[in-house]
């Protein structure tokens, strides 16, 4: 099966050995996004709308840069530190998925930066 390394331009280094994304067989599989700047540092700390919006955005572009759009989305899989959060996070998550939604899961869990509020990593089905 081949597959494809999807890197949109400004990406930066990453912490760990992976890439923004993955593409085979017309799905893209997006690494787990925190909301980080090209540095590796936290962005908006404190505010968890803030960050799931950013955290969107750098999947959105993972996703454009691929060829599709948010509407190929087919799961996303959700990482909250605080169920306190969940709100805010549902109230982005909804502006980014406004029509039919894709299938979900969210726990909460310790995430690698103690900073940062969410992580999400999805997998989109492109050219459907």
């Amino acid at each position: 099966m081949p597959k494809r390394a999807i890197i949109p331009a400004g990406s930066g280094v990453p912490l760990a050995p992976f890439v923004p994304g993955t593409l085979a067989d017309g799905v893209l599989y997006v690494s787990g996004t925190l909301p980080f700047d090209k540095d590796n540092n936290v962005v908006h700390v404190g505010d968890a709308a803030a960050q799931t919006r950013h955290v969107l955005e750098i999947i959105k572009s993972v996703i454009e840069t691929a060829g599709g759009s948010m509407d190929d989305v087919t799961m996303n899989s959700i990482f909250i530190t605080d169920w306190a959060n969940y709100g805010a996070v549902n109230q982005v998550y909804a502006e980014y998925f406004p029509g039919e939604k894709p299938a979900r899961f969210c726990i909460q869990c310790g995430l690698v930066k103690p900073d940062a509020l969410i992580e999400i990593a999805s997998i989109a089905h492109l050219g459907k």
